[in-house]
Parts: C-alpha cells; structure tokens; sequence
C-alpha cells in the first residue's frame, strides 16, 4: 500500500537537501550547462518550480500544465534567472504543493496527468519526489546517484521496470541487485529472456537514463535499449 504521508516527508526531506545545495551556488553556477542536453541549472531549477505548480494541480483536480508549448515557454523564461529568483521560487512552490497536500482529500482518486496518463492520488507524491532526486542528480553539483536514499533507489527502480513492463519494444528482462532483489520488464516473448544484474545503483542508472549500463552484467543479448522517459 502506498503511504502518500510518509513520500511528502521524504519529499520535504529532498526538498531541503536540494535547497541546501542550491543555496552554495552563484549566479554564474546557475547559468552553466546541466546534465541534461540543452539545458542549463536554469533550465532545471525552473523546470523543478513549474513542476511543484504543476502536482498541485493534479491534485486540485485540474490540468497539469496549460500546454506543452506553454510549459517549455515557462522553463526557457524563468532559467535565466539569478540564483537568488530560483531559490525563492524553488522555495516558495514546495511549500505551497505541502499546502496543498495537507487538505482533506481522497487519495484512493484517480488523477489526470500529462498525455493521458493517469494514477492513483496516493502516489502522485513519490512522483514529485522522483523530480526532485533525479534533477538534482542532473544538476551536476556533487549529488550523485549513489547519494540517492536507498528506499528511493529500490522504489523508483520497480516504478521505471513497471513503467517498461508489456512494451513489446523492449525484450522481456530479468533485473538483480547485488542483494539479490528482482524485478521484471520488457514486453517480449520470455523465451529472448535477457537478464541484467549489477548494484542496484547502476540498475536505476541505467532505467532512467542516467548511466549507460556498462557497470551492469548482461546475458542472453545486448544490453536492451530503452523508450526515453
């Protein structure tokens, strides 16, 4: 069961360890480029604002974002910002999706995402969690993969096989950490089983684009290519 209380504590705990961070940079830190190609920490800080706009949203019942072009727009607007605008939005849009999060609500509820994806209310927080670890990883200012909580790890590695699993794209793949834990995804016919094994780390790396899976150990074919995010 998926306990929607506990993942806003751990996105709060993010929260404040991504504020922390951004807190040590000056404004030309925030203009150099990201992990991520074509944007800058801008590019991301701003995209981590919008985004907290845009879970609130989803749970007050509306669209997640007016329009795609209109979210790009918002992003590309707000990247170049000095550090001290990020911060104070960054700041700012956190506590009002916790604002947000505390009224009476039924999380059982399905809510409406982008592109016609939809969820349970419960986990639309370990979702914005995954925002806020991911980009900060992205941000390339030595919070790394490995620095990720190890609940965060295992969850999101079974959230991203999940999001895989039945796509007949990707081969059928078993995955195992070093503790022996598994997980299952792909779409192809089980008889093309490929199995890739390596610290639950790199799996993660690996299934959400992050690492290019060449600390993993790989039999019954290549390492499968997956859909982007």
């Amino acid at each position: 069961m998926i306990d929607h209380a506990h993942d806003l504590g751990a996105v709060r705990e993010a929260t404040e360890r991504l504020l922390d961070a951004v807190g040590k940079l000056d404004n030309a830190a925030v203009a150099e480029p990201s992990r991520l190609p074509g944007w800058s920490r801008g590019h991301v800080l701003t995209h981590l604002s919008r985004n907290a706009d845009a879970i609130g949203n989803v749970l007050r019942g509306l669209p997640m974002y007016a329009s795609s072009e209109i979210r790009d727009a918002d992003i590309a607007d707000g990247a170049p910002r000095p550090v001290a605008e990020q911060l104070a939005d960054l700041r700012e849009t956190a506590d009002a999706l916790q604002a947000v999060s505390t009224e009476p609500a039924d999380w059982s509820r399905t809510v409406a995402l982008r592109n016609g994806v939809t969820d349970s209310a419960a986990r639309v927080p370990f979702r914005r969690w995954v925002e806020v670890e991911l980009h900060h990883v992205d941000l390339d200012i030595g919070y790394e993969l490995e620095d990720l909580p190890a609940e965060f790890v295992e969850r999101e590695i079974a959230f991203l096989a999940d999001r895989f699993l039945g796509n007949e794209g990707v081969p059928a793949t078993g995955l195992t950490d070093l503790d022996g834990r598994t997980w299952s995804t792909g779409g192809g016919p089980p008889s093309d089983l490929v199995t890739v094994q390596g610290p639950a780390v790199e799996l993660l790396g690996w299934l959400c684009g992050r690492r290019d899976g060449s600390a993993l150990t790989v039999a019954g074919g290549p390492l499968p290519t997956l859909p982007p995010l």
